[in-house]
């Protein structure tokens, strides 16, 4: 991956993640691999927004479908693992599509095949890869790692117990997640997690020093054990031991020898202060999911807490190694990243995504450095942007004024509110300005007369328009007609119906609006201790 000397070393980028991968990641650049694919269940997924009142969703922004359908692309995605090379990984997936036909879950495996085989391109030889699943394709998406990396390369099926109890009517509770955990090559970075002691274990630690370090006595002969031991005396006691004279009497002279009472036998002391914990196994049930209380929790679906990403950077990678996440989602991973000291690279084909992203990350580290590529940086890219996607160009533009997004991809759900920004004018009531957002290239005053209806309709103070294109006068003071609002908090008055055109926005124009929270799109994480942390508990 080129970069500049001045370029931070982290990277946030917007857009299909395939396209990513293989115009801006190079080959063998990358330590660790963590994705949290859409997991084929046939669900959207919405983001909720909550009004800073505390009441209930004010609107859902629909951020993925989980679903996928046999189609052109789905076909393409296919061809493109046939080209690939990867020749077990085609044969795998050619013999699935035998097996399944061309459906949904078909369309959703070729979409991964193709992308795991980045992956393993970007990875380098001492890196790993976990892939975050469901019981819905845990199973085949195995099958495809084992293509691409090897089946030799698997190292474990994690399973994550995310809640307690989920009632599914006619069926087993579906409370589990698969991590399936494979790495590059058999020379991979590896730094065992432990748990804290349970209490009952702990209370075997009965004895004690002078100096009050609690400890359990330990056997130190060799006797039952296969490859043999050291025979030989020690203070009186001739026993097979397990190491030999020297190390005895190192042990020795630091005290951590106990001598039984009448001296028949020699035992090895156990600190507590020095016992590691025990070692984390393949079921974790201890990182529990986020519920909607949660401090941590944003508002994006299927959120994973910042606990379980950390196990697993620390476990799998070195402090300043590069961390990828190509579905990054609302950045958990990018999160547990940054804290950990590792550089990182985040993906994601949503704006909503990225913008939560970028606030995420400057609240909890502020300062924290990185790019973010893809997004538009000029008028030009704004309107390309426009062209190929309007709800993506309405989102970010509405991120570019710390609006919280409203209504969705269904035709007149929105009731021409694309989103809304909450401010305070005295200082202690909250009120509602309302956005509309043009991108085409022609605008008129008939539109500025729906705004003016909407904010009737919705009761807001205050309207913002945002376009694309110069408004013309008549629009000018058909927006100053609608008159202005005072702020006791400010002792000020504002328009209440403000034009912003996109080369205004940017030029760092904003709407001029009193005490504006703009935290209220998304929850404002929590600043993180910068420290380092080593080891996790």
């Amino acid at each position: 991956m080129s970069r500049t000397a001045n370029r931070p070393a982290n990277h946030l980028y917007y857009g299909d993640n395939l396209d990513v991968l293989r115009r801006e990641i190079a080959d063998g650049s990358v330590d660790l691999v963590y994705l949290d694919p859409p997991f084929n269940s046939n669900a959207s997924y919405n983001i909720l927004f909550k009004s800073p009142t505390g009441a209930t969703a004010d609107a859902q922004i629909e951020a993925f479908v989980d679903t996928w359908h046999w189609n052109d692309r789905a076909e393409d995605a296919f061809d493109q693992v046939a080209r690939s090379g990867h020749t077990r990984a085609f044969d795998l997936l050619n013999a699935m599509r035998r097996f399944l036909g061309d459906n949904d879950m078909m369309a959703y495996l070729a979409m991964m095949a193709v992308r795991m085989i980045e992956l393993h391109r970007v990875l380098r030889p001492t890196g790993s890869l976990y892939l975050h699943c469901d019981s819905t394709a845990s199973h085949y998406l195995k099958l495809l790692l084992d293509a691409v990396f090897g089946a030799d390369r698997y190292r474990n099926e994690i399973i994550w117990k995310r809640t307690t109890a989920h009632n599914d009517a006619g069926r087993w509770g579906r409370n589990l997640d698969t991590l399936l955990f494979y790495t590059r090559s058999p020379d991979y970075a590896w730094h065992p997690q432990t748990l804290a002691y349970e209490p009952e274990y702990e209370a075997r630690f009965r004895q004690r020093d002078a100096d009050g370090r609690r400890w359990m006595d330990d056997n130190l002969t060799a006797k039952g054990l296969s490859g043999g031991g050291y025979t030989y005396e020690y203070k009186g006691v001739t026993s097979l031991w397990r190491m030999p004279r020297e190390t005895m009497e190192r042990l020795d002279a630091e005290g951590r020898l106990h001598f039984t009472r009448g001296g028949g036998g020699i035992r090895l002391k156990r600190y507590l202060d020095e016992a590691k914990g025990t070692a984390v196994q393949a079921l974790w049930t201890d990182i529990p999911a986020l519920n909607s209380q949660a401090q941590e929790r944003l508002g994006y679906p299927t959120q994973k807490p910042v606990a379980l990403l950390e196990r697993i950077i620390a476990a799998s990678s070195n402090e300043g190694d590069v961390v990828l996440d190509p579905f990054c989602g609302c950045g958990t991973a990018v999160h547990a990243a940054q804290k950990l000291g590792r550089q990182w690279i985040g993906i994601d084909v949503t704006h909503l995504a990225i913008s939560l992203i970028e606030k995420r990350m400057q609240a909890a580290f502020p300062g924290v450095a990185f790019t973010v590529e893809g997004t538009p940086k000029d008028l030009e890219s704004a309107m390309d942007l426009a062209r190929r996607d309007k709800y993506q160009f309405q989102w970010w533009a509405v991120s570019m004024v710390d609006a919280m997004p409203y209504g969705g991809k269904k035709k007149g759900a929105d009731g021409g509110v694309d989103g809304i920004i909450y401010f305070k004018p005295d200082g202690k009531r909250t009120e509602r300005a309302i956005v509309s957002v043009k991108g085409g290239d022609h605008v008129g005053v008939g539109m500025i007369r729906d705004l003016h209806s909407a904010m009737e309709r919705e009761k807001a103070p205050a309207g913002i328009f945002l376009c694309k294109a110069t408004p013309t006068t008549v629009m000018e003071k058909e927006a100053a007609a609608v008159g202005r609002f005072a702020a006791a908090a400010t002792g000020k008055t504002y328009p209440r119906l403000q034009i912003i055109t996109l080369a205004e926005l940017f030029r760092g124009k904003r709407p001029d609006l009193p005490l504006v929270d703009p935290t209220a799109a998304f929850r404002r994480a929590a600043r993180e201790d910068t420290g380092r942390q080593t080891s996790l508990f």
